[in-house]
């Protein structure tokens, strides 16, 4: 989580308010009372892969109250209606196969809460794990825009061409709060999926978002359009003259058997006379 709004969480605290880390197995927040996970209480922080403790000096949680579960099975989380005072969930939407699920069990379930995911740029940038785009294990990417959430499937397509990722050059200029993306809300959020159909437009899309951010000199944009363009064109030509030998060697053919046919024809008047 990013550091100067764990500060945040934790002054806008009271000792009474209860907290619930949703998806934080890898590094649970302190001060939360209650984290859900899929992974058990035992192994909870990943032998610290993920960084130092977060949210306070101690554990508020315990073995008791870790709640160890598919956080995306269709069972709702074990909590009353606005039950939690404050619910985090930071860098686990991406992960999960239904993060529109949890959203609206988070909003059901706590008062106000804070979500943190890696930024867009984050995700679609190379160089964060070898010869990948973004994290191997994310599923999604993601935007957040004042109070809306929109999560946008991670297409392999991100992987197959450099137009549709950011250089890890790009990645490293990037000051740490443009790495990450968060919301604080308080009662409820919008959630939503964006679904695209066709390859053409999922390229489109990904090069759109790419290219706003402009990484790569213009003229190897254009050099780059040209040359597709050009490929394309050959692909075109290419097509038309197979079709067009293709229908003067049918046409031949069917010339040798009409041949062939008046040939027997004419043999056959010859025998008869």
């Amino acid at each position: 989580m990013y550091e100067h709004n764990v500060r945040r969480i934790l002054e806008s605290l009271s000792p009474s308010d209860v907290m619930l880390d949703i998806g934080g197995w890898a590094r649970p927040f302190r001060r939360a009372d209650y984290v859900i996970d899929a992974e058990p209480y035992e192994t909870r922080g990943y032998g610290g892969a993920c960084g130092p403790p977060q949210g306070g000096d101690r554990e508020f949680f315990t073995e008791e109250t870790w709640i160890q579960r598919d956080i995306c099975e269709k069972t709702p989380f074990p909590f009353a209606d606005k039950e939690i005072d404050f619910v985090t969930c930071s860098h686990t939407l991406e992960d999960v196969r239904d993060p529109l699920w949890v959203c609206s069990e988070m909003i059901r379930v706590a008062k106000r809460g804070y979500i943190e995911m890696p930024s867009r740029v984050a995700e679609s940038s190379r160089g964060v794990e070898p010869n990948q785009v973004g994290w191997t294990h994310h599923r999604w990417l993601a935007e957040i825009e004042g109070d809306q959430v929109r999560f946008l499937m991670k297409y392999h397509m991100i992987h197959s061409n450099w137009r549709f990722s950011l250089p890890a050059s790009y990645m490293k200029r990037l000051p740490e709060e443009r790495h990450v993306q968060w919301l604080f809300w308080d009662d409820s959020f919008a959630f939503s999926e964006t679904t695209i159909h066709g390859v053409e437009n999922i390229a489109a899309e990904l090069e759109r978002f790419v290219q706003q951010e402009r990484p790569y000199p213009r003229w190897l944009v254009r050099l780059d359009r040209r040359y597709r363009q050009a490929r394309a064109l050959e692909g075109r030509v290419y097509g038309r003259l197979r079709r067009a030998l293709s229908g003067t060697a049918q046409e031949a053919a069917s010339d040798d058997v009409s041949r062939g046919h008046d040939e027997a024809a004419s043999a056959t008047r010859t025998s008869e006379t």
